[in-house]
């Protein structure tokens, strides 16, 4: 009984530290961060959709519209080498999802409806955004967990999507924490203390995760770094980035491949250390109506690392593509 009683305070000890130990550790505040809006870009422009104020970049106009979709970490900021040239020939349209860039921020208490830090909100901001700008139908270009955005959206609004362009996407793996540790996520203790985690993307830890996109980090200049720090400076950045995390959970993607029959240009680079290359070459035969092109001496982010190599891939797709579909439509037009 003595040795059970023990056990019984020990465990009841642990428990106390656990609980309340996180709710007394110090958490040194942030510099008070800035709106949004005072970090915009030459080119940026704001709209809200579905109750969030979203930043967007827009080039060129007519068909083929192209919505370009960043990873995690990054912004319309990781497209700023090709916007311009994909803009030459239709629309090109990249803006910062939620918890990203210099879309708004919101927190649980000040947003109403669904958690915009979900996969599925996001796939219906993907359609508003279209919707405000006037575009029924488009190619979406996701980079990483752009590439997840961008193919959850095909399933679930398959009418709105011409095809998809998925550079190094997460498919396979990724999704946030394991099912039985998110509700631990959401506790006062681990609400305090996961803004101060994620805190690491502003310091060495993020820029080793940047570092290790490239296959050539050394092409990685001050001005780049100080383009992906840029969103730090925003309010709650560190809270919003938290929210996100608790949102994410596994999608089940590749078990939804057959479903997806629109035409699928599949881009990765040779040295992927973050999605293995292996994994998009996996992808490209996989998918019912899909092409591969793997760019040497590349990284996870071909778009900035190998922009030329990128855009001879991505231009040809999107034009041909849309010229069959115009075919398409003119014979059932006839045939009508």
């Amino acid at each position: 009984m003595k040795i059970f009683r023990l056990l019984i305070v020990i465990f009841s000890g642990l428990m106390a530290v656990i609980v309340i130990v996180p709710l007394l550790i110090p958490i040194p505040p942030l510099p008070e961060g800035v709106d949004e809006e005072s970090l915009a870009w030459p080119d940026s422009q704001f709209i809200e959709i579905h109750g969030l104020k979203v930043h967007y970049q827009r080039y060129g106009k007519g068909n083929p519209a192209m919505i370009l979709l960043h990873g995690f970490g990054a912004s319309t900021f990781s497209w700023r080498e090709v916007i311009k040239p994909l803009g030459a020939h239709g629309t090109a349209i990249a803006f910062d999802r939620p918890g990203f860039g210099l879309t708004e921020r919101p927190l649980p208490q000040t947003w109403e409806g669904k958690n915009p830090y979900t996969l599925d909100f996001q796939a219906d901001l993907v359609i508003g955004l279209m919707d405000a700008l006037d575009i029924p139908r488009a190619f979406l270009i996701g980079n990483s967990a752009g590439g997840t955005v961008a193919f959850y959206t095909a399933l679930k609004y398959p009418q709105r999507v011409e095809g998809l362009v998925l550079v190094d996407a997460a498919i396979y793996r990724g999704g946030g924490a394991p099912a039985w540790i998110r509700p631990l996520l959401d506790t006062p203790q681990m609400n305090r203390l996961g803004p101060w985690f994620v805190r690491s993307l502003a310091g060495e830890q993020g820029l080793a995760f940047l570092r290790s996109a490239w296959h050539d980090p050394s092409k990685i200049t001050d001005e780049i770094i100080a383009g992906y720090r840029k969103p730090l400076q925003t309010k709650n950045w560190d809270r919003a980035l938290w929210e996100l995390t608790k949102a994410s959970q596994a999608s089940d993607l590749a078990k939804h491949l057959s479903e997806v029959s629109h035409p699928v240009l599949v881009i990765t680079g040779d040295d992927d250390r973050i999605v293995p290359t292996e994994e998009s070459i996996r992808l490209a035969q996989e998918l019912p109506n899909a092409r591969l092109v793997v760019i040497p001496d590349c990284g996870h982010v071909p778009q900035e690392e190998c922009p030329a190599e990128f855009l001879h891939a991505v231009l040809p797709f999107v034009i041909s593509e849309e010229r069959n579909t115009k075919d398409k439509e003119v014979k059932a037009w006839v045939n009508n």
